[in-house]
Parts: structure tokens; C-alpha cells; sequence
């Protein structure tokens, strides 16, 4: 049986001692984690093709030392959101910075790929660790007059994580070689390692004498790490290959096992009452899609630009910052509007200006395609993002009580993050699936513009369809923004 989740819930005020210099204390602590696990995937995006000419990756290689990174994430934040509602907050939070930094620097010793992509799933168990704290956090923390702008605050610096990644990506890949994306990290990860220690207090566990859910640990573990690892391999390997199959039979398999065991757990790790509120449920959908919507763009963009146009990698990621600047521009601006407009509202509008981004520049894409054409498309679909995310968030966090916040909040970040696993997986799947094996190493190295004008061709088709297939999820996104209701619990 599962304890039931209110649909009015009292929001949990901060504590008497929490004055304003503490709050943003805490605002820090948790920006300094945000900005640490989100700069991991975002510097690779930009620097992919470096390290796969250093290393002579395949093709599927190149691509995991991404998507093991999101893979992981996306697997074990789920599981660590409900056990941040089981022990403290801060111990949760400096084991995964603490995690997140060794692995940094281990990333940055790699004598080769394969090392490398498991120094990666190091990274990325202190990261699930940090982003099933952060949101918590500043939510435990903050009034909730305040909460709308500390969130907004949030996700600006997660959009700063992405608008300096990509730059720093490229700017450490180019002149100081692909080992400094890595050894970057590590004084980011002391400093917030030391900050946290100071400023965080011990606290205790918000959900005393609950056993954990060993059992739908593993269950979760086998179907999220099915669909990915399918939707992962698709592309290279083929949609009826024995990796493929095996992926979505786990994910078939695993899900409704999951589901059933859930429902009749006392204390379940995935508290189905959650999905009882339709607003809540249709902002958690929304959110999936719209992550799915515009995490590759990124990605694809800054291979194209290296790969189609030639460019090197730190002026690809110069060119590809215009979508975090804007999501960085939008958010605070989203926090405030959220006093005197629906969550579904602010939301919606960000969906839709995401959306005529994504189709216009799937219209417009061509080695040639103009900087002023190309910073319009990206800036649409960024700002969309910034409106989207404030309030979205607010809304699911701030219609549940604190003692469920953390799985609420873990249920939120494995949606997000598994949204960008498949987005990645999926726009990379659709962009090299046609082009011939020489092909696709070469456009992960960065050097399709070598290839003949009919492989070019090929792969500047490829990234319409792509482009069309995320602006489409953005659409769906909208639906279901739209069909959260008015004057709901998350509305």
C-alpha cells in the first residue's frame, strides 16, 4: 500500500534558524552541484570528436562515452531519490560530489576508450547522487512565496552549466587537450565538496524506520536500462539486432513487473499516488517530452557545425551557447511571472516557441546555413526551454509534503534525464542510420566535410528529420501541458 499524497499538501516552511543569507547559502551549495553534474555532459557534447580521433573510436564507442554517462544517471537517480528521503540530505549530497570529482579526475587519466566509459558511470553515480539533492534542497529550504524564484534561480544555473560547457569543451579540447575537460572538473568538485561541509547541517532522515525497496531497485534498474540501452544501439547496430531486442524485451518485461510490485508495497520506491493527480502526472509527461525535445540539439548541432562546416571545436561551441544563454535569460524571468500566471499557462507558451525553433531550423540546416539564421532558431528553442522549466517544476515540487519530496523529486530528474538519454540516442540514431559505417566514424570525428557531396547530402538529411522528429516531441509536450487542467494541485 502506498501513502497517499494530498492534492493541496501544506508546503513545509524553512526552518526558524534558515535566515535569508542561509537560504542563499543553500542556493549556492546547490547551484555549485548543479552546475558540476550538468557541465559533465555538456563539455562533451563539443569535445566528442576530439576524443573519438584520439582514441580511433567506432562509431557506437564514440557515442557511449555520452550515453553511458546519461545511462547511469538516468538508472540511479531514481533509485537515490527515494533514498534521499531515508538519510540525510547532506550525506547524500557530499558522497555524490565527492563521487562525481574522483571520477573526473580517473576520466582525465584514461589509457583508453573503454576505461574511459567506465570512468564515466563513476561520474555519473556521484551525479544521480547531486540531482536528486538539489531541487530538494532549495524546496526544504525556501517559503513558499520564494520557492518559484530560488527554482528559477536553479535552472538558470543549469542553463549556465550548458552555456559554458559547450565553450569550455571546445576551448580546453582544442588547446590543451581532451584530458583537461575532465581535470576541470576537480577543483569545482573540492569547492563544493568544502562549501557543503560548511554550510549544509547533518539533519536526519525525513522517512525514519521505512526499509528501502531493494527489490524495486532492481526492477527499475533492468527497465530503464533496457529501453536506453535499445533505444542506445538502434542506430548502429540495427533495430533487430540481438543488443537491441535484448534491451526492449528487459524494458517489456521489467516495466509492468515494476508496476505491480510497486502497488503492493507498503513503502514503495516509486510512490504510485504520485500519478493520482492528473496535473502532476501530466507535468512529469510534459517534462519527459519536452527534455526529449531539446537536449540533442546541442549535441547535434556542434557535431554538424565540426562535422558539415568544418569548424573547430571551439568555435562550434561558441556558435551552440545561444541555447543555454537564452534558457539562462528565460528562467528567472518565468520565476517571477509565476505569481500571476498557471504553471500550465508559462509552460505552455515555452513549449510552443520551443517547438517553431525546432521546425525552423530543420528547414533551414545546410552546411551553409547563416550564424544570424542559426542564433534565431537556437534562441527560440532555449528561451522556450527557460519558460517551461520554472514553473513546471515549481508546480510538481510544491504539491507534495516534504517527507515525499525527495522520490517526487527523483520521479521529476529520471523523467528529465531520461528524456535526454533518449533524445540523444534517438536524434543520433536517426542522423547516421542511413549514412555507411566509414561515414558514421567519420561524422563522430568530425570530418564528414571530407566525404563525397552525396554522403554530405545524406547526412545533412538525416539532421532534417531528426530536427523534425524533436519539434514533433515538442508538440506532444504541449498536449500535455495543455491537458494538466485549471486550478489543479500542480497547475
Amino acid at each position: 500500500m502506498t501513502v497517499p499524497l494530498t492534492r493541496t499538501p501544506p508546503q513545509a516552511p524553512a526552518p526558524a534558524t534558515s535566515s535569508a543569507p542561509r537560504l542563499w547559502q543553500i542556493q549556492v551549495v546547490a547551484g555549485l552541484g548543479g552546475f558540476l553534474a550538468g557541465v559533465n555532459t555538456s563539455t562533451m557534447d563539443v569535445a566528442l570528436p576530439t576524443v573519438s580521433r584520439h582514441f580511433g573510436a567506432s562509431a557506437s564507442t564514440a557515442s557511449w562515452t555520452l550515453l553511458s554517462y546519461m545511462l547511469v544517471t538516468t538508472v540511479l537517480v531514481f533509485v537515490f531519490g527515494r533514498a534521499a528521503d531515508m538519510i540525510s540530505r547532506r550525506r547524500m549530497y557530499m558522497s555524490g560530489t565527492a563521487l562525481l570529482t574522483a571520477g573526473s579526475l580517473l576520466c582525465g587519466l584514461a589509457p583508453n576508450v573503454t576505461w574511459l566509459i567506465v570512468f564515466r558511470c563513476v561520474q555519473a553515480v556521484g551525479a544521480a547522487a547531486l540531482l536528486c539533492n538539489i531541487t530538494t534542497l532549495i524546496t526544504d529550504a525556501f517559503p513558499t512565496r520564494r520557492l518559484p524564484t530560488a527554482l528559477g534561480i536553479n535552472v538558470t544555473v543549469a542553463a549556465m552549466a550548458q552555456v559554458l560547457g559547450p565553450a569550455l569543451g571546445g576551448a580546453l579540447a582544442s588547446g590543451l587537450g581532451w584530458r583537461a575537460v575532465f581535470w576541470f572538473n576537480v577543483p569545482i568538485g573540492l569547492t563544493s565538496l568544502i562549501w557543503a561541509g560548511t554550510i549544509l547541517r547533518p539533519g536526519t532522515a525525513r522517512s525514519d524506520g521505512e526499509p528501502f525497496d531493494y527489490l524495486g531497485a532492481v526492477l527499475s534498474t533492468l527497465a530503464l536500462g533496457g529501453l536506453i540501452l535499445a533505444l542506445s544501439e538502434g542506430g548502429a547496430m540495427g533495430w533487430t539486432s540481438t543488443p537491441v531486442l535484448a534491451g526492449l524485451t528487459l524494458f517489456a518485461v521489467f516495466t509492468p513487473l515494476f508496476l505491480a510490485v510497486q502497488a503492493r508495497r507498503r513503502h514503495p520506491l516509486m510512490d504510485l499516488s504520485l500519478f493520482a493527480d492528473r496535473a502532476r502526472s501530466m507535468a512529469y509527461l510534459a517534462l519527459f517530452l519536452m527534455a526529449m525535445a531539446y537536449f540533442a540539439v546541442v549535441l547535434l548541432m556542434s557535431l554538424y557545425l565540426q562535422a558539415a562546416s568544418g569548424m573547430p571545436p571551439y568555435k562550434a561551441g561558441l556558435h551552440v551557447l545561444y541555447v543555454a544563454l537564452a534558457m539562462a535569460a528565460a528562467s528567472p524571468i518565468a520565476g517571477r511571472l509565476r505569481g500571476r500566471f498557471s504553471a500550465r499557462a508559462l509552460s505552455s507558451t515555452g513549449l510552443v516557441l520551443s517547438a517553431a525553433g525546432l521546425f525552423a531550423l530543420s528547414t533551414l540546416i545546410e552546411p551553409s546555413i547563416s550564424s544570424t539564421a542559426l542564433t534565431a532558431c537556437l534562441v527560440t528553442v532555449g528561451a522556450g526551454v527557460g519558460l517551461f522549466m520554472t514553473p513546471n517544476t515549481s508546480s510538481i515540487m510544491g504539491s507534495v509534503p516534504a517527507q515525499r519530496r525527495g522520490i517526487a523529486n527523483g520521479v521529476r530528474q529520471t523523467a528529465q534525464n531520461a528524456g535526454y538519454a533518449v533524445s540523444a540516442a534517438l536524434a543520433l540514431a536517426i542522423v547516421t542510420g542511413g549514412l555507411p559505417a566509414p561515414a558514421k566514424e567519420a561524422a563522430y570525428a568530425g570530418s564528414v566535410s571530407s566525404l563525397s557531396p552525396r554522403t554530405l547530402d545524406l547526412f545533412t538529411n538525416g539532421y532534417k528529420w531528426a530536427l523534425l522528429t524533436l519539434g514533433s516531441t515538442c508538440v506532444l509536450a504541449l498536449i500535455a501541458s495543455l491537458s494538466r487542467g485549471r486550478g489543479t494541485s500542480a497547475n
